[in-house]
């Protein structure tokens, strides 16, 4: 495993990270706690230390699974979460910024990840005038003097956003959460450049474009069910697949997986500090943290 410095912030973190929106049930399988135990303690051992999550991914369900598999080993690990919004349910959310409800969320993560801190709290993809509600930022700091934030963050939404991306620093974050991909580049237009002048640590979230990456999929196939992806615009889920056959063709090694190729991409970028796909199992993991050895 590698590492890299996020940003301005004095945490070294694996390049190869752990996202874990699935635990929370929304990408068409049940995690129960050996699974999510397996799956850590497999991420443990290839050198991962970033593990990713969110207030909403599941009613703090996936920071429950991961608070009960880490406790005691709470030190190895860096931990970054997200607020902003309640689940209610399959794909549905409303959004809180209000800063008394997010600190009731803070206190709800730290009581489901069974800390007592939180080493990088992200901002979750607010809409801008979200992102500029009264008060917010003061009391994130008054937070991070209690002890209970290490970090502030932003999770972007739109990888175009530079109005909150330019302001982040002001804010008091010290790094961006972004969607960036093979297949997806918006962010090297203005976002990242962003990013390196203001020294942001940069975690590039959907890195194998929900799977699209990962090389399981032919063009013409149909998402279904109770999947994250089945929610999308089937025609241009086709459009991309077709571009990723070509990409498939004309840039993977060979011998390469797709996927492994894939993060690596991202890794070439030094702008970018980890990358944090999802993965179902331990294999996953494993074939995830491979791509460190690629991104040199």
């Amino acid at each position: 495993m590698k590492y890299r410095k996020l940003g301005s912030t004095n945490l070294d973190v694996s390049v190869i990270g752990m996202g874990t929106w699935q635990f929370g049930g929304e990408w068409g399988k049940d995690f129960t706690r050996n699974d999510v135990d397996a799956i850590i303690g497999t991420a443990k051992n290839a050198g991962i230390n970033l593990i990713d999550t969110a207030e909403c991914y599941g009613d703090h369900l996936s920071e429950s699974l991961i608070g009960n598999s880490i406790q005691d080993e709470r030190d190895k690990w860096i931990v970054a979460t997200k607020f902003g919004h309640h689940y209610h349910g399959f794909m549905e959310r409303t959004r809180h910024y209000d800063p008394e409800d997010v600190v009731r969320q803070l206190d709800l993560s730290l009581q489901s990840l069974k800390t007592d801190y939180i080493d990088l709290y992200q901002m979750h993809s607010s809409k801008n005038d979200e992102f500029m509600t009264e008060g917010i930022w003061e009391e994130l700091l008054r937070q991070k003097e209690k002890g209970k934030i290490r970090h502030i963050g932003l999770s972007i939404s739109g990888n175009n956003n530079i109005y909150q991306t330019n302001l982040a620093a002001e804010v008091g974050a010290e790094s961006i959460q972004v969607v960036y991909n093979r297949i997806d580049r918006i962010p090297e237009k203005k976002v990242l450049p962003k990013c390196k002048e203001l020294n942001l640590g940069v975690l590039a979230r959907v890195p194998l474009a929900s799977g699209l990456l990962s090389g399981k999929y032919q063009p013409g196939h149909i998402f279904t069910g109770t999947n994250v992806r089945a929610t999308r615009d089937q025609d241009k889920i086709n459009r991309e697949l077709e571009e990723v056959e070509k990409i498939k063709r004309e840039e993977v090694p060979e011998g390469t997986s797709m996927a492994v190729w894939a993060l690596a991409w991202c890794l070439k970028n030094p702008i970018v500090t980890s990358v944090i796909p999802g993965c179902k199992n331990p294999e996953q993991v494993l074939s995830n943290a491979s791509a460190a050895d690629l991104s040199l």
